[in-house]
């Protein structure tokens, strides 16, 4: 408090409120503490309504306005025309002052008496910074003043460019950020776009990826989406491209054309936009046009001379476009101008086609109204109306048979409409084609009917539907196998039931004598076994080998069917096959004789789990500790197989739970690497060591931590196991799941307390690695907790060196079945007569369903459990479905049927790097002939080649083809191949996260061996879309240890010169290059 002539007087209360204000003002921090310990009124105000933390904060004093607000100010006092400290600090440019009005909870949004905001204030004196602090704040720019004002119209009004920039890129009307100029093209406001391009903005700035906006539009690429004319104008006279390829190749042209907007088509054509200017894809604005059902601006582009013809990559022309968007009118301009009716894309699907898979009838009639011909066929063989018919389209089934569409068209494979919707499961269907003339016990080329498809596809309706419509409940297909077979195998009691009430034969058998009851027992088919049984169904019957049905239960551990046989009368002591073993011992045979891998028949029995062969052998003195050539005992077998019973008897009989194997895998390695918990319990139980090391120095805990075998990783450590120990190279279990990209594993570690500090001798922790492999997750989770200043190597190009644990790789035997053993002898066919595969019993076809199961998304629909087990099926579907789907002529075929299933084509001059020995009863040689013609021919895994060269197709259900052309081996050779799993390989290839195999691994031999020119290789593949879009990359290994990426494109070009025509026409016309 201030004194008079020290008398200690207190001034007037008016000279001290003024002398208050004026020391606030000054920002004499003294005089104000000593006026607020006098009492004076800390709110006080002059004339004007200005107090203390007004006049402070305008001049920037912040130990004012601290002392002020914490002496009880009011932060959010107004003065007699409303404006609040805020509003002042704002106008006066003091940055800190707003920030710690802010903090102390002033208003932002605060309007004084004519509507002016503190953002307002500061946009209208080009305060820039203090703009992006309010609007970051929350500050709300869309508040005007009473005149209508805002923020940015007051800066547009004092040509502050800058403040402009950041209003319009803040703007909170938008979805998303995008930079002023777009902003300003989005609102038509050519005035801010002037300015703004007077200061040094440049009309083709690009913006940025986002979900709503593709990468690289350009302001006029925005201004065409909307159609503002007056900005896209000013744009132009500011030099910019009016041809400005975004990304993939997009221009405004295409943009205005999607969208509909005539107006700014005709400005872009007028001022030098390419009319057919193409996409990355070949897109042309008319197809963008025909897609979207714009008949005004179909119209003029076709004035303005734009292709009516033109095709996308996939051969899509506008026509197909606008069926597939069902623009009627569309199409009906695109046809009065001539466009081609019956034109096909390179999978030779026509715009019928199209209309026919999206259900657009009102488009495909005016398509058969102008001509078009209804049984057209696609690559796959389908017709339009087996196009119908899979995508239960029956309004266009309706038509499609109106307009003499064929009802009995077949594929080359024999698949008719009928057998299509049966198929699917499409009743409606499949009681119009019935009614319409379809025969039901038409045959495919392996002689299926529809009934066969039906029970295969669980489609119970549908078989009701055939059998009253007479259908041969007893049909037999090549094999000899049965609708009443098909159902058994798959588990439908339903249906089983449903063709037993009609007629069907319980005891009709196979080609190699498998009755539906062996089928039910083999498949652990209880339900259907009763079924079977109370229909009288034969205990027993025989097979070719002389198994009954009890036979197949026992031998599949099969233990509920097995005991509903012997319920039901079944003789347990009849012979079986297992007696010739036993009949071999007492005839002298020697129970350890081993094979040339070292395998002795108890190692056989062993990973087989043959239970009473094993007994019997070990009874005979087999020695349960034999070692194969690769040091492995039965033990190791059993465990990795996950045969706890017979690795009870083994250890029983002195097998050695911690036999090290010459790599030193141990049965609990080998436990871990296939999470068999069971068997692992076992070993434990009898002493085996839980954290034995390989000679690599791997512990189970290392080899479950790199497969991500989880439930191996709890009980291992359950069970003690040390979980920081090192390998030969000093990695860490830790380090091995992070490696992998085994982002549970890494946080279960963790958890537990292991160390991620750790460094290898590669220089490397956790983190490094998972940083280096690109895997985020894993990298977020250990970056927490990792020491920042560990000394590791995080050189961006140095590659890291994966590490993997030894595994069991060794060639065991022929996996086929007992009765399939001819299923290997049956070749594919060639492309065009789309793939089947036949089996000698009903479940030959089971592994291959499993293969085509995991392709069924690249339909975009599940197809029933019960797949076909022949491919033609899926495969005539598998390029269709999704076709269609995208607007994009981003592969309109997300993965072709055969041959177009097999575009991984790669042109090699190495056949590859390690050989494999395979029996020679698995050889198929070409025939002897005269001719120079390279020969077609089949093989298993192996062939011979030689100068006259060939055309070699895989007969297994791979689908690899080999083709070497003529005078391209320099003397004969054999060629191995085979099929890999990537968690079977010791260094699999290198995957970064949201990378996945779009195929198994081809391992192919002799090593070394080179061809004298290029040959070519057709992998069968699949891979997700994301986004529409996916790209694959062939990585190949000459050493089975280092992976790199094989560079040579698969052009049509290129293929084409090492063809050099020496192939024929038939034989050449399925090569597709890879985009």
């Amino acid at each position: 408090m201030l004194m008079n002539d020290g008398a200690g007087a207190p001034e007037s209360l008016a000279e001290g409120s003024a002398g208050f204000l004026r020391a606030s003002r000054a920002g004499n921090l003294e005089k104000v503490e000593e006026y607020l310990k006098s009492g004076i009124d800390i709110n006080t105000c002059n004339a004007n309504g200005l107090n203390a933390l007004h006049l402070a904060s305008k001049e920037g004093h912040v130990g004012v306005v601290r002392e002020l607000l914490a002496k009880g100010a009011a932060v959010n006092a107004a003065t007699k025309k409303g404006n609040t400290a805020l509003h002042i600090a704002s106008l006066a440019g003091q940055a800190e002052i707003v920030e710690f009005l802010v903090e102390k909870g002033a208003n932002v949004n605060v309007q004084s008496q004519n509507g002016f905001t503190p953002l307002y204030m500061a946009a209208q004196e080009n305060h820039d910074v203090i703009v992006v602090y309010l609007m970051n704040k929350g500050a709300n720019q869309s508040l005007s003043t009473e005149d209508g004002f805002t923020p940015l119209a007051v800066a547009l009004q004092q040509g502050h460019d800058k403040v402009v920039a950041i209003l319009l890129e803040n703007d909170t009307k938008s979805k998303v950020r995008l930079p002023a100029l777009h902003i300003a093209a989005k609102k038509d406001d050519t005035k801010a776009a002037n300015l703004l391009l007077q200061n040094e903005h440049h009309p083709d700035v690009q913006s940025k990826m986002t979900v709503i906006i593709p990468s690289g539009f350009t302001p006029l690429h925005i201004s065409a989406h909307y159609g503002n004319e007056n900005i896209a104008r000013l744009l132009l006279e500011k030099g910019a491209n009016v041809n400005f390829p975004a990304r993939h190749d997009i221009t405004p042209l295409h943009v205005a054309a999607k969208w509909g907007r005539p107006n700014m088509c005709n400005l872009l054509i007028d001022r030098g936009a390419t009319v057919d200017c193409k996409t990355k894809d070949l897109l042309t604005p008319l197809h963008c046009a025909a897609r979207s059902g714009h008949n005004t601006v179909v119209g003029l582009l076709l004035t303005k001379g734009a292709p009516i013809s033109a095709r996308t990559k996939n051969g899509l022309t506008p026509l197909h476009m606008a069926a597939q968007g069902d623009h009627v009118e569309t199409a009906k301009v695109l046809l009065e101008m001539n466009a081609p009716v019956d034109e096909v894309t390179t999978d030779f699907l026509t715009p019928l086609h199209v209309a026919a898979h999206c259900g657009h009838v009102n488009v495909a009639k005016m398509i058969l109204d102008h001509k078009a011909n209804p049984n057209s066929r696609a690559l796959n063989g389908f017709t339009p109306l087996h196009v119908a018919c899979k995508k239960n389209r029956l309004k266009v089934v309706e038509l499609l048979l109106k307009y003499l569409a064929s009802i009995e068209a077949t594929t080359e494979s024999g698949l008719t409409p009928l057998h299509v919707a049966a198929f699917m499961g499409n009743m409606n269907i499949v009681a119009y084609l019935l009614q319409s003339g379809g025969q039901p016990d038409v045959a495919t080329v392996r002689g299926e009917t529809p009934l066969h498809l039906a029970a295969r596809a669980n489609q119970t309706d549908v078989i009701r539907v055939l059998l009253r419509n007479g259908a041969n409940v007893d049909a037999k297909a090549r094999e000899q196998q049965t609708p009443l077979h098909i159902g058994s195998r798959l588990g439908n009691a339903d249906i089983v039931t449903l063709l037993l009430h009609h007629g069907a034969k319980v005891d009709s058998a196979t080609r190699d004598c498998y009755t539906p009851l062996h089928i039910a027992a083999k498949e652990n088919q209880e339900e259907v076994a009763i079924t079977l049984l109370d229909n009288n169904a034969p205990l027993t019957a025989q097979t070719k080998k002389g198994f009954t049905p009890l036979h197949l239960a026992a031998k599949y551990g099969n233990y509920n069917v097995a005991k509903l046989l012997l319920d039901r009368g079944a003789d347990p002591n009849v012979e079986g096959k297992n007696l010739v073993a036993l009949l071999l011992l007492e005839r002298g045979a020697m129970p350890r004789a081993a094979a040339r891998n070292g395998y002795t028949p108890l190692h056989i029995a062993a990973k087989k789990n043959q239970m009473d062969i094993a007994t019997t052998l070990i009874e005979h003195k087999a020695d349960t500790n034999a070692e194969s050539k690769a040091g492995f005992s039965p033990l190791h077998l059993a465990s990795q197989e996950g045969h706890v019973e017979m690795a009870s008897l083994l250890i029983e009989h002195g097998a050695n739970v911690n036999a090290r194997a010459k790599n030193g895998l141990t049965p609990m390695h080998l436990c871990a690497q296939e999470d068999k918990v069971n068997v692992a319990t076992l070993l434990d139980k009898n002493r085996a060591e839980i954290d034995s090391q390989t000679k690599a120095g791997y512990t189970p805990l290392h080899v479950a931590c790199h497969f991500a075998q989880m439930n191996m990783i709890e009980f291992l450590l359950s069970k003690g196991a040390r979980k920081d120990t090192k390998t030969e190279v000093g990695n860490t279990p830790l380090h091995q799941a992070a490696q992998q990209g085994h982002g549970r594993v890494v946080s279960l570690l963790l958890r537990i307390g292991a160390s991620p500090n750790i460094i290898s001798q590669d220089a490397q922790t956790p983190l490094s690695i998972a940083e280096k492999l690109g895997y985020v997750g894993v990298a977020e989770t250990l970056r927490s907790l990792t020491d920042a200043g560990l000394n590791v190597d995080r050189l961006a190009d140095k590659k890291y060196v994966v590490h993997s644990p030894e595994v069991m790789q060794e060639v065991f035997m022929s996996e086929s079945e007992d009765e399939a053993d001819r299923r290997a002898a049956k070749v594919w066919f060639y492309a065009k007569n789309l793939g089947s595969v036949s089996s000698e019993d009903v479940n030959a076809g089971k592994d291959f369903n499993e293969e085509i199961a995991k392709t069924s998304h690249l339909d975009q629909e599940e197809y029933p459990s019960g797949l076909p087990m022949d491919k033609s099926m899926e495969a005539e579907h598998l390029q269709l479905e999704s076709l269609i789907r995208t607007t994009q002529s981003k592969p309109l075929g997300a993965a072709p049927s055969e041959p177009a299933a097999l575009t991984m084509s790669d042109i090699d001059e190495n056949t590859g790097t390690m050989a494999f020995a395979f029996q020679d009863q698995n050889l198929v040689r070409p025939p002897i002939v005269d001719d120079h013609v390279p020969l077609h021919a089949g093989f298993l895994i192996s062939f011979m080649v030689d100068a006259r060269g060939g055309a070699m197709r895989g007969c297994r259900h791979s689908g690899v083809r080999i083709i070497v052309p003529p005078r391209k081996a320099s003397m004969p050779m054999r060629v191995t191949c085979r099929y890999l799993r990537k968690e079977k390989l010791v260094h699999p290839p290198p995957l970064c996260e949201g990378e996945g195999l779009a195929s198994r691994i081809l391992e192919m031999g002799p090593a070394g061996a080179k061809f004298l020119g290029p040959v070519i290789l057709e992998i069968p593949h699949f891979a997700s879309l994301r986004g529409r879009e996916r790209e694959i990359i062939i990585l190949r290994s000459d050493d089975g240890e280092h992976w790199r990426e094989h560079q040579l494109e698969a052009t049509e070009d290129a293929v084409q010169e090492v063809l050099n025509e020496s192939f024929n026409q038939e034989g050449s016309q399925f090569f597709i290059p890879v985009e």
